[in-house]
């Protein structure tokens, strides 16, 4: 029996795809992703390819990807020469290196560039109001969401364990910071 002869294993394999399309990944890098992370042992690439019955050339993209994201690796398996493949199990590494990464492609172009525009902006006189202070509260805000990041990013696990299931709670521990509703 294969991890794709179980029902529950092939639903979550196809729907981690259908999120994928939603979260702006293919949908192959998707379920390519969730076949490696259910996975016990390392997969072959040709394994993937008849698993999911994938194009060989949509299996080498995606995994390529995904080792980019840093969420999946290749291994080696003794006696056995071609590249083998694990996804990260540790779910809060796969979180960190996913955002580090998204922060990485998106989010940082995106605070050059309005820092850029910031400072065209605050330099002419003929740019109006509204479109300068836009763009400038827009730019403090996503680098305002960058320190933020960088700060909570090299708290200790447990800490954002901690955080997260605090919730709201947490407002407590901030001046004014009471739950609304």
């Amino acid at each position: 029996m294969t991890l794709l002869d179980h029902p529950d294993a092939k639903a979550f394999i196809l729907h981690w795809g259908e999120m994928g399309t939603h979260w702006g990944v293919n949908r192959s890098v998707a379920q390519v992703h969730a076949l490696l992370y259910l996975s016990e042992k390392p997969v072959d690439a040709e394994a993937i390819v008849e698993a999911l019955g994938l194009a060989r050339s949509n299996v080498s993209t995606a995994l390529k990807e995904l080792q980019g994201y840093g969420i999946v690796r290749r291994v080696h398996v003794e006696g056995d020469r071609r590249d083998h493949f694990v996804a990260e199990g540790d779910l809060w590494e796969m979180l960190m290196r996913i955002v580090a990464e998204r922060k990485r492609r998106e989010i940082d172009p995106t605070i050059a560039l309005l820092a850029e525009l910031s400072e065209r902006l605050k330099a002419d006189p003929a740019a109006p109001a509204y479109l300068r202070d836009r763009v400038v509260r827009m730019h403090e805000f996503l680098a305002t969401l960058g320190t933020w990041y960088e700060q909570v990013k090299v708290l200790p696990k447990s800490t954002l364990v901690t955080l997260m299931k605090l919730g709201g709670k947490v407002a407590r521990f901030i001046p004014g910071g009471k739950q609304k509703g």
